[in-house]
This record gives C-alpha cells, sequence and structure tokens, in this order.
C-alpha cells in the first residue's frame, strides 16, 4: 500500500498511548515506541525523529488534538521528514484531518504493516493474502476523498479525478476482493486436502507459532537444513515452510513455520491470513517460540495467545520453547525455568537445548494413542510385548498362524507397526 514510499524518504515517528482503561494500551510507552520504530525501520524508511504522546483518550476527530497536531507539523518541518507515520490505527477521517493540519502524508500502523507484508511476499499464496488485506483495508476509505489508484493493491495517491472515476475504483476493487477471496478459498481446500492426506498417513505435524522475530525460522534452519530467510527484523517470514525433523528412535515430525503475531495485529491479516494459519489449527502440537530475552516475554506470550485463540487454535497442545537463551545474563535461566517448568530453554544460533527439543517431541508423540487392528505372525511375538508395555490390548485372538489384537497404541508404535505391514484395520 506504500508503493511509492521509498528508503530515501525520512519519517517522523508518532507513537500514541493512552492512559484511560476503555482506550489504553498494557505495554509500556517506551516499548510501543521501540515496536514502531522497528516497524518502520523493517519497511526500509529512514526514523527522522520519533515522538511518543500520552493522553488520557483519543480525539475522535485527530485522535491527538488539533495542539498536538500543529508541534508535529512543527517538528516534521525541524526533521525535513516528509511523511508521518503513527503507532495507532487511524479512522478514515482522522487520517484526512491530520494531513490537512499537518501538511504532510498521514500513515497508520495498519498501513505500515501492510506495506511491509507486501515486500515480504514472495510466494503467489502470500502475494494474494497480502493484496486482499489491503483492498478490504481501502474500499471502505474511498468514500469523500478523491484517490486515484495508479494500481490495484498500489499506493494511496493525494488527489483524484473525481465520483465517476471514484465509482469506477470502488467497483474494480470489488470484484478484484472477490477474484482474491476465490482463489484463497481454493489454497483453503488445498491445504485442507493436504492435511487430509497427512492425516491418512499418520504423520504427525507441529507448528511453530510465536511472536514476530522470536527466531521461528533460524530454529526451523537450525533443527532441518530448511533453509528459511532470516533476519533480526519484524516479519521477514511470510510464506509457511514445512521440513521434517527426524527424532532419536527413527521417527520423523513435520515442523510448520508460519508468521510471526504481533500484539494488536490488524484484523485485516489475520482475516487474509487465516488459510495459512489454520495449519496451527489442526497442528498435533503447537511449538510457541518465544524470545526468552525480551523484557516483554509475558506481554508476548499474551498477544500470541489472543491471535491463536481468534484462530480457534488455543485448545491445541502447546510446548514453550524459550529461545534465544545465549542472549541471557547469568541466574537468568533458573528464573525462566521457575517461570516456565514445563519449557524447553535453547538456542537456536548455538544448538544449546535441542536434546531436550527432541525428547520433548518424542514424549509428546508418546501420548498420542490410536486404536487398531494388529495380526502378528508367528515367531514375531516381540512385537506383542511392546504393545502390552506401552499400549493396551482391548481385544486377543490366538490363531494358527498369528496372534490377533485389537489395540490402543501410542502414535509412534501405531506406525511402526504399520511400516512392518502388521496393521491390518485401523479405527
Amino acid at each position: 500500500m506504500l508503493a511509492d514510499l521509498v528508503p530515501a524518504e525520512r519519517a517522523l515517528l508518532v507513537a500514541v498511548r493512552f492512559k484511560a482503561r476503555a482506550h489504553g494500551d498494557p505495554w509500556p510507552a517506551s516499548e510501543i515506541q521501540s515496536e514502531l520504530k522497528e516497524l518502520v525501520l523493517s519497511s526500509g524508511l529512514e526514523a527522522a525523529e520519533e515522538i511518543l504522546l500520552e493522553r488520557d483518550r483519543p480525539s475522535p476527530a485527530t485522535l491527538i488534538g488539533s495542539g498536538q497536531a500543529e508541534r508535529i507539523r512543527d517538528r516534521a518541518a525541524a526533521a525535513r521528514a516528509n511523511v508521518v507515520i503513527f503507532g495507532a490505527d487511524l479512522s478514515f477521517a482522522q487520517q484526512n484531518n491530520l494531513e490537512d493540519e499537518i501538511g504532510l502524508k498521514v500513515i497508520d500502523r495498519t498501513q505500515l504493516i501492510l506495506d511491509i507484508f507486501a515486500h515480504r511476499a514472495h510466494s503467489n499464496e502470500g502475494k494474494v493474502q497480502v493484496e486482499l488485506a489491503q483492498l478490504r483495508y481501502l474500499l471502505p476509505r474511498l468514500a469523500g476523498k478523491g484517490i486515484l489508484l495508479s494500481r490495484l493493491g498500489g499506493g494511496i495517491g493525494t488527489s483524484g479525478p473525481g465520483e465517476q472515476k471514484l465509482e469506477m475504483d470502488r467497483r474494480r476493487i470489488r470484484l478484484r476482493i472477490n477474484r482474491l477471496a476465490r482463489e484463497l478459498e481454493e489454497i483453503r481446500r488445498r491445504r485442507e486436502t493436504a492435511r487430509e492426506k497427512r492425516r491418512s498417513e499418520e504423520v504427525p505435524v507441529a507448528v511453530l507459532v510465536g511472536y514476530t522475530n522470536a527466531g521461528k525460522s533460524t530454529l526451523l534452519n537450525a533443527l532441518t537444513g530448511a533453509g528459511a530467510r532470516t533476519a533480526d527484523s519484524l516479519f521477514t517470514t511470510l510464506d509457511p515452510l514445512t521440513r521434517r525433523l527426524p527424532l532419536p528412535d527413527g521417527q520423523g515430525i513435520l515442523l510448520t513455520d508460519t508468521v510471526g503475531f504481533l500484539h494488536r495485529l490488524p484484523h485485516h491479516l489475520i482475516e487474509a491470513f487465516r488459510a495459512t494459519l489454520q495449519e496451527a489449527a489442526e497442528a498435533s502440537l503447537l511449538l510457541h517460540v518465544m524470545d526468552a530475552s525480551s523484557l516483554l516475554l509475558q506481554e508476548k506470550e499474551s498477544a500470541v495467545h489472543e491471535v491463536l485463540q481468534d484462530l480457534g487454535a488455543d485448545n491445541r497442545p502447546i510446548l514453550q520453547v524459550l529461545n534465544k537463551t545465549d542472549l541471557l545474563q547469568p541466574g537468568d535461566k533458573e528464573k525462566l525455568r521457575r517461570l516456565y517448568p514445563e519449557g524447553v530453554l535453547l538456542s537456536a544460533r548455538t544448538g544449546e537445548g535441542f536434546g531436550s527439543l527432541k525428547d520433548r517431541l518424542l514424549a509428546h508423540l508418546g501420548k498420542i494413542q490410536r486404536e487398531a487392528l494388529v495380526r502378528i505372525p508367528r515367531g514375531e511375538e516381540a512385537w506383542l510385548s511392546r504393545i502390552y508395555r506401552e499400549g493396551a490390548v482391548l481385544e486377543r485372538q490366538d490363531q494358527v498362524r498369528g496372534i490377533k489384537v485389537r489395540v490402543r497404541v501410542p502414535l509412534s508404535l501405531y506406525g511402526q507397526l504399520k511400516a512392518a505391514g502388521y496393521l491390518k484395520l485401523s479405527s
């Protein structure tokens, strides 16, 4: 959406925090300001100056009030900024009024995030999802302002040719939205087919979820050699990637990386990426990768859970993976172990803790059980001993050629019986 913004442009950053409980943000003001700067730098813009505004409540007309808008106008001129970026979402009226009072292009938080997503999406699926989110965000903002779309999904201009052209743009956008929605539905069907295939083959899937820049892609690369792009910036990875992780007993589990989450993640993005993020709702296990060195560890954990709730994935088994332990100070690990006694501490950069993670994955697979009808040949009774030891025998028939049993066994043993050819009927 900000295709007309180039790295040479200088941005004045305005972080806003409201004190009133109805409008407030539980994050410290300094962290709200810091995350806005990270978003701006991730977009490729230059941060000319930063302003933090703390107010009791938002102004309906300008969010921050006319007096503060004049102050921003003067600060932007002094800093030679040519765009003002707010770390809050603006209504169309607020954005329009601010541009009139400040005299510069004004961008809100959602537009900024959408722009980052547009630059980071490389696959056709990712591009479809981002463009759909952009257009759904843009459509309601066409009314009442002359906006010329140089291309669908493109940048926002500052002047337009009139209502006849606007109505044409609205129709084109609605048609494009409908087409993209159909494409996403087809993506959803293909993903569901792939999930059904994995379920029929009893392939367990662990989905990596977590706050953006927690190190999910780095962890996937270190464990599987996936080669996913990594960088110390927000939303480096948008396109999902799945790789197989071999486990110590010869089993394997599929690991799927997903887009990073953010606190107050725009609803447009959650909806657009629902087809991709649905992987989390279908996973055997969620690996919640967390930045153990973050001062807002628990706040970011809550933000991730909010998104999982929106996706209907908050009921899946979750293993907390506390990454970046190589950045911790002495004594911090013990504090984390007390805070997250069931979590796994590791460093994707150094490999510390990988053994513990694989052991926990094996233990999880052991908890997943399946019922099946199995026929064990004579001379292979060792398999039967394992079934009694690791699972449960529900029915047994001793026959001339072998032993027929209906069993309930861990998923790991189920797969081994199937590979050995002894699995006759699953149920």
